[in-house]
């Protein structure tokens, strides 16, 4: 980006300060993300340009300022969703300080973990609080605009397109795509009774997202990052990218994660684990029907379709 451009957006939204400096940010692969710093307050703010889909940024700005008084998500500073004077859509947020839970896995400190992953299940419990007249995709206001799959079943047959795929094909063995077809449909009338969610879905909540932090020697969220892909749905679409690779015999996140669920007023079936797992399983193969896919990427998704449809543990970190 150049430093150029940065400084016009920059003081676009805030006028008076000037850039110091630049760090482009790791997360977000399909948007840009910076991390500003100004020779005025904010001393700090992150930078968020829209390069893949421009309609996007008046949607997360939407979502962001609709959830903020009951969930952990930056401040928008200044929002420009309209490509104009040459400069692409962006946003201004606050700079949030902390990791994301990845990281946080990585130090091995069970305390840290498990408090973290409890507030990450309340998290996802006030994020469901928000619910839509029906479920669907969802456009700036935010606003339901299309269902997900028109039709009945609407997740097994949206499993059997991906199956379908000429991509798919070529990296999953036909007796997997026969096992993955004959679970999704085994399962289509419990998967039915789900149709009617409408809550607000992060779709994407997973450790990367989620920024946590300490205060007074306790861990807990301090911010939800990139709604791109958020939607009106079951909440299961949520809990199941959260524990993808959570393992029943070697519990990391469990049942941390689910108890903040339930405190924070979130509501489980009995069967909600494996509801979630079929859940999961069509966003891992939706994953396989696209074209370039790493070699390491492409092991680790058939991996977790393999796990699924075995009702194991995946053997994937």
């Amino acid at each position: 980006m150049p430093a150029t451009l940065v400084e016009r957006m920059a003081q676009t939204g805030i006028p008076g300060c000037r850039v110091v400096a630049t760090e482009h940010l790791s997360n977000g692969f399909r948007n840009a993300n910076f991390k500003v710093q100004l020779d005025c307050p904010p001393e700090f703010i992150v930078l968020r340009v829209y390069e893949h889909d421009a309609s996007l940024c008046q949607k997360e700005t939407d979502l962001m300022r609709l959830v903020r008084a009951s969930v952990p998500v930056p401040e928008v500073l200044h929002s420009a969703p309209r490509v104009s004077d040459d400069l692409p859509p962006y946003v201004l947020l606050s700079y949030v300080e902390g990791v994301n839970l990845a990281e946080l896995k990585l130090n091995k400190d069970a305390s840290a973990i498990a408090q973290a992953a409890y507030s990450a299940g309340e998290t996802l419990a006030a994020i469901g609080h928000f619910s839509f007249l029906t479920s669907g995709w969802l456009a700036a206001g935010p606003t339901v605009t299309v269902p997900l799959l028109e039709g009945a079943d609407p997740l097994p047959r949206f499993v059997n397109l991906c199956l379908a795929s000429e991509h798919l094909q070529k990296r999953v063995r036909p007796q997997l795509r026969e096992r993955a077809h004959a679970l999704m449909w085994a399962w289509a009338r419990r998967l039915a009774a789900t149709e009617d969610d409408a809550r607000l879905v992060h779709c994407d909540f997973g450790k990367r997202n989620l920024l946590v932090g300490s205060s007074a020697g306790k861990w807990s969220v301090a911010a939800v990052l990139d709604w791109e892909f958020a939607v009106a749905g079951s909440p299961l679409i949520d809990l199941g990218h959260f524990l993808r690779y959570e393992r029943a015999a070697h519990p990391v996140l469990e049942p941390y994660f689910s108890r903040g669920y339930v405190d924070r007023g979130g509501k489980l079936p009995q069967d909600w684990r494996q509801l979630s797992r079929l859940f999961d399983l069509t966003a891992l193969c939706e994953s396989l029907t696209r074209e370039q896919l790493t070699d390491d990427v492409e092991a680790e998704l058939v991996e977790l379709v393999t796990a699924t449809v075995e009702n194991r543990d995946p053997q994937v970190l």
